[in-house]
């Protein structure tokens, strides 16, 4: 990846046959990390926005498993918006990149694949200061 990639998407193969279908997702073979840590989030709606974060160490991967969602990823300057709508699609966020989850159907069960367990000294919670510290990293 490039450095004026904010993300990667990403398709998973699907597998499967008459009994139904099946997505493997392997952590450094499939992601371009070892996953340490995975959560979920569901039960949100079209009016919540989630994330609103950004992390200096962990580097992410998400996946609608379930319904649709919407992702913001900014450094910034740029900034794209990635649409989730297939449980085969992924979106891959490097570590220093803005994210917010928005626009879940009432159905969305986002999961995130994380490189780092929690600890929360390394989340930059307030977009000013992330930009104050993108600033001072260029």
């Amino acid at each position: 990846m490039s450095q004026k990639e904010l993300f990667r998407k990403m398709t998973f193969p699907e597998l499967g046959d008459e009994r139904g279908n099946l997505v493997v997702v392997e952590g450094a073979i499939d992601i371009p990390f070892e996953i340490k840590r995975a959560f979920f989030i569901y039960g949100s709606d079209a009016t919540v926005v989630r994330g609103c974060h950004a992390n200096r160490i962990s580097e992410f991967v998400l996946i609608n498993v379930s319904g649709t969602s919407k992702v913001m990823i900014t450094d910034g300057t740029s900034k794209e918006i990635v649409s989730l709508t297939r449980p085969r699609d992924g979106v891959y966020i490097p570590k220093m990149m803005w994210k917010e989850m928005y626009e879940f159907s009432k159905d969305a069960v986002l999961m995130v694949l994380a490189s780092t367990h929690y600890d929360g000294s390394e989340y930059i919670r307030d977009y000013n200061a992330y930009l104050n510290e993108m600033k001072q990293q260029n």
